[in-house]
Formats: C-alpha cells, sequence, structure tokens
C-alpha cells in the first residue's frame, strides 16, 4: 500500500472486518445476529474486543454490536451506499411521502440517546430487509451512531435529508 493510499475509518474497518467474519465462519454470524439485542448482547463481546471496543462505554459498545447485528442478520457481502433516510422511504410505494414512512423517520428523529437510536433502529432494519431488501451504507450509520452523542442534531439533520431527497430517477417538477 502506498502512503497515498487513504487508510480505511475505524468503523469502515470494523463493517469490512465484520462483513468477511460472517462470510468465513456461520456461528460468529449466528452470535452477531443476537448483538442488537439487550439480554444476549454479550455474546458479541469477544468479537466487539477483538477490534478494541470499549465494552464499557454503552456508547461506544451499543453502535458496534447494533451495525454487527444488522450485517450478520442482511448477510450483507459489502458495505452498501444507502443511507438509513433513504432506505426508510424506498420501504413504501410512494417514498418519502408515504405516511407510514414519515412516522418511520420521525421516530427515529424523536430518540435523544444512542442506546433509544439503537432499539429503534432493531424493526427498521427487519424492514429494510423485508420491504426493499437494501444494502445499506453500514459505514456511515456507524458513524452517525457514534457521533450522535456528541452532535445528535448534525447526525439527525443528515438522515432527515436523507430521507427527503429526490433520487437520480425522479423528474424536478
Amino acid at each position: 500500500m502506498s502512503d497515498d493510499a487513504k487508510k480505511p475509518s475505524r468503523s469502515e474497518a470494523f463493517v469490512t472486518y465484520t462483513i468477511e467474519q460472517c462470510q468465513k465462519d456461520r456461528g460468529i454470524a449466528a452470535k452477531l445476529k443476537r448483538a442488537d439485542n439487550p439480554n444476549t448482547e454479550y455474546q458479541c463481546w469477544e468479537h466487539l474486543a477483538a477490534f478494541h471496543i470499549d465494552l464499557e462505554k454503552e456508547f461506544e459498545r451499543l453502535p458496534y454490536a447494533t451495525i454487527a447485528a444488522a450485517i450478520a442478520k442482511s448477510k450483507a457481502e459489502h458495505n452498501g451506499n444507502i443511507g438509513i433516510g433513504r432506505a426508510i422511504a424506498l420501504c413504501y410505494e410512494d417514498g418519502n411521502a408515504n405516511d407510514q414512512a414519515k412516522a418511520k423517520l420521525r421516530r427515529l428523529l424523536a430518540c435523544e440517546a444512542v442506546d433509544e437510536v439503537c432499539r429503534i433502529l432493531r424493526p427498521l432494519f427487519s424492514l429494510i430487509e423485508a420491504k426493499a431488501g437494501l444494502n445499506l451504507n453500514y459505514d456511515q450509520l456507524l458513524s452517525d451512531l457514534l457521533y450522535f452523542h456528541s452532535n445528535p442534531q448534525r447526525v439527525k439533520s443528515r438522515w432527515a435529508q436523507d430521507f427527503y431527497q429526490r433520487s437520480n430517477t425522479e423528474e424536478v417538477a
């Protein structure tokens, strides 16, 4: 690797590492699928600790556990490019004009702490997988979750903007 080559961010490296581990070892994938449940989250701690995640810091541990579970459940083969806001909109035929989609976004934006966001994301991941089968940008979402405790308004603004953006295929009126 040359000096000019971009070194991956910690979240990008974690997402890549998690995807690779899930593809190599179904046992790890099974443990990671339980990482977003408070009662079984401890089963992923070995994976997190191997990546030097501070297990005592909930604001750090929960985002990594949540994203690891989402990757394992989706059986992702690579990091995607769809943001969480856009993914919610794409679950509905009329996109961001859909009242259910708006309600889901509003609930996400109403969160005040990272543990609440992680709890709300869990059913959203299931919805996205079931309705749209999209490959989320887990790297960006993990970065957002890690930054949430520092500046929640900025993260929420990004998610809302992602939700309300027009897709490239939509006509501008």
